[in-house]
């Protein structure tokens, strides 16, 4: 039996699934178990990456893992101190990954400490996905559309950019591009979510376009859709479908092999927006989704697209 470092006993406050286990797991025994938690979650993360080369599969895995656990931690835990205590455990974790590999006990290191290994990834990458998480323990709320962009390029650019690094890009100028498809995704997201944010206490509408559209927050905590709240919307959708048409051209600069990948990360963006705008803008009167038909016909053309190109798996 291993000892546990003073980092995974600082994760005991977690929920169960995620605590450290008291034997160190081999690396396929983690890789199993971030390969699982990937598949128990159903988003477009692990949809998208079917259409990646085997060989690269665990790796996304690890990182995935890595990403949704610390995500729980910042969400499901409902006391914000109790949350970041957990943040910075994790965090200090994944300098223990780095630091010492051989300390690591929990599955999502050993597997991830492979992965860090394999393709030379950056720490800073990681760290920067949790200054987002502690960010949403404090800020609930936002003024500018910069801010949001600040955010984002903590919470999702570089998820972007790990993936290239996996498929072996490194070059900026591409990894500007991947910025802009994810930040768009991010607030994408965000103006699909405006009610389920408000029940959670956090507001992402920007607070300039709120004065600029004279948009209140007895309007969203109400529900009371305006020709104003909806042309805010609908000015909010047009400036993120721009930054996702310009971050689309990444697909011209990598192999067609995760061309196939990134342009059904773009087009489920776009098939978010055009569900905001089939609802005339109206997200205060329910979640737009991308129903099921949607998906499956996004999937059908990512095949398509992956048979007509000749890929070989």
């Amino acid at each position: 039996m291993s000892e546990l470092s003073t980092a995974e006993h600082a994760l005991l406050g977690a929920p169960h699934q995620y605590l450290t286990p008291l034997e160190r797991p081999t690396l396929a025994e983690a890789r199993a178990w971030c390969g699982e938690l990937t598949r128990s979650h159903y988003e477009n993360f692990h949809v998208a990456t079917i259409f990646l080369p085997r060989r690269v599969k665990p790796h996304f895995e690890s990182i995935y893992a890595y990403c949704r656990v610390a995500d729980d931690l910042g969400d499901e835990v409902a006391d914000p101190v109790v949350a970041t205590r957990l943040l910075d455990a994790w965090g200090s974790m994944l300098d223990e990954c780095y630091d010492t590999p051989d300390r690591s006990m929990h599955p999502v290191f050993v597997a991830l400490r492979e992965t860090i290994q394999a393709c030379d990834l950056p720490r800073q990458l990681f760290s920067d996905l949790l200054v987002a998480f502690r960010m949403d323990q404090v800020k609930t709320e936002y003024a500018t559309w910069s801010e949001l962009l600040e955010y984002s390029h903590y919470s999702a650019n570089p998820v972007g950019r790990l993936v290239l690094l996996v498929c072996g890009y490194r070059e900026e100028s591409i990894a500007q591009l991947s910025d802009k498809v994810c930040t768009a995704l991010q607030l994408a997201n965000f103006w699909q979510d405006v009610v389920e944010d408000k029940e959670r206490g956090r507001r992402y509408l920007p607070e300039e376009s709120m004065v600029r559209f004279q948009v209140d927050e007895g309007q969203i905590e109400g529900r009371v859709f305006t020709p104003e709240f909806g042309a805010m919307i609908r000015d909010l959708v047009i400036r993120t479908r721009a930054m996702l048409s310009e971050g689309g051209e990444i697909s011209r600069h990598v192999d067609r092999e995760l061309a196939v990948t990134l342009n059904l990360f773009r087009k489920g963006g776009d098939a978010i927006l055009d569900g905001i705008v089939a609802q005339d803008y109206d997200v205060l009167r329910g979640r737009p989704v991308v129903t099921r038909v949607k998906k499956l016909s996004l999937l059908a053309g990512a095949l398509f697209e992956k048979l007509r190109s000749g890929i070989s798996r």
